[in-house]
């Protein structure tokens, strides 16, 4: 298997599409696609394949006998290059580049049921990219600095090892500290503090 083969996936496929060449527009407000002429004779009809590379999504027109490449149109959800008419739910306006040149160009469906499918082909790609993007906002490659990093170290003190704790105001007594804490008879611990008294004191 040859490594440097790129894996793609086929999120969709219309068996056929018409192609339409689309005028300027002139105002603001969308296109339409009464205005595109004879709706019934396209300039082009071929396949339309939706395909997922590691490098981004593609939509390309081909010859749905030969599969040569007529136009292609990539995907970006962040900067879409699909556009519904506003007159149709068949009838869309897609943006080609080639060579850091555009052109827009129109197509249309025969079925609704086509354009549908078509539309969520697109929707479910643009929720698995936001996903991917949220996941790699929430959890960076590079790790936090308030994990340690290398071996722990080892705090414990070895035998024979002492260690001495001054508290400001006090004097240095240890010796007589440490007796205090020791009974006569050779080392019970004496508690520190008297009992807690009784809750309730007996008549």
């Amino acid at each position: 298997m040859d490594l440097d083969t790129e894996i793609e996936s086929i999120l969709y496929i219309a068996r056929e599409v018409s192609v339409y060449k689309v005028p300027p527009l002139r105002a603001n407000v969308g296109y339409r696609a009464a205005e595109w002429g004879d709706l019934a004779e396209p300039m082009w009809k071929g396949r339309l394949r939706i395909l997922e590379r590691s490098s981004g999504v593609v939509m390309q027109f081909e010859d749905s006998q030969t599969g040569e490449l007529f136009a292609k149109a990539d995907y970006d959800p962040e900067r879409p290059s699909v556009e519904a008419v506003l007159d149709s739910s068949r009838y869309f306006v897609i943006r080609v580049e080639d060579s850091g040149r555009k052109a827009y160009i129109g197509m249309g469906f025969a079925e609704r049921t086509d354009s549908f499918d078509f539309n969520v082909a697109l929707q479910d790609h643009t929720k698995r990219y936001k996903a991917r993007k949220n996941a790699e906002v929430a959890e960076p490659d590079t790790p936090s600095p308030h994990i340690p990093v290398g071996p722990k170290k080892d705090y414990s003190l070895k035998e024979g090892q002492t260690f001495t704790i001054n508290i400001p105001g006090r004097k240095n007594n240890t010796t007589s500290s440490s007796n205090s804490l020791l009974n006569s008879s050779g080392g019970g611990v004496v508690p520190l503090l008297p009992p807690p008294p009784s809750s309730a004191r007996k008549q």
